[in-house]
């Protein structure tokens, strides 16, 4: 895991200077997040909820060859769950600037291919609001004291598969965070986010 985040920022400086050169032109992506995060405090873990929430952003495709190509990407991703805790509700939707790299393989034809991919992201939590009880919609709080409700930097694995419909990638997957996110990061607290995806990846509003 830390040798492919150690690769990230260089792949996005070369994605950077291949659309500068004319060579590759980005992709939107946009799509659904069936969001949830395992949560459990002092030892205790709880049951959540699955809401629905969103992604959007750009990536591009790297060909390495004919049939495997890189995909890396920028996408503003709203993550979150649901959760009780001795009858309080609690409602926390984060929003993540996220950088997935994935690599992906497709076979098919120019008009309809399979594709597979995995990889792996780095996010910074950005925004987001939270709920508790009948309380009112508050902002997160970011950070590691206390007082905060959750930590801003995440990591994680991808897996997925879609079909390529004449330049339309329609794909899902499955992002697994790998970072605990508890403000108070022990053994007996933990916050990591699991995310079920739906996207959609379009180039043709590029060219």
């Amino acid at each position: 895991m830390k040798k492919i985040l150690k690769y990230i920022p260089a792949v996005f400086l070369m994605s950077y200077v291949t659309v500068v050169n004319g060579q590759v032109k980005p992709e939107y992506v946009f799509g659904m997040n069936l969001a949830t995060m395992s949560v459990k405090v002092n030892g205790v873990s709880y049951d959540t909820d699955t809401p629905v929430s969103f992604h959007f952003g750009a990536s591009l495709e790297l060909p390495v060859t004919d049939n495997f190509s890189l995909l890396p990407t920028l996408l503003f991703s709203a993550k979150g769950t649901d959760y009780e805790i001795d009858n309080v509700s609690y409602s926390i939707s984060p929003i993540f600037l996220e950088m997935p790299l994935t690599a992906a393989y497709s076979i098919g034809s120019d008009a309809f291919k399979v594709t597979v991919f995995s990889g792996g992201y780095i996010a910074f939590g950005i925004s987001g609001y939270k709920i508790v009880g009948a309380g009112e919609l508050k902002s997160i709080n970011y950070g590691s004291g206390k007082n905060d409700d959750m930590r801003s930097f995440d990591a994680g694995l991808i897996f997925g598969a879609g079909v390529n419909i004449r330049g339309i990638l329609i794909s899902a997957q499955y992002g697994m965070g790998m970072s605990n996110l508890s403000p108070v990061a022990s053994a007996d607290s933990e916050m990591k986010n699991k995310v079920i995806g739906i996207s959609v990846r379009n180039r043709n509003r590029f060219y």
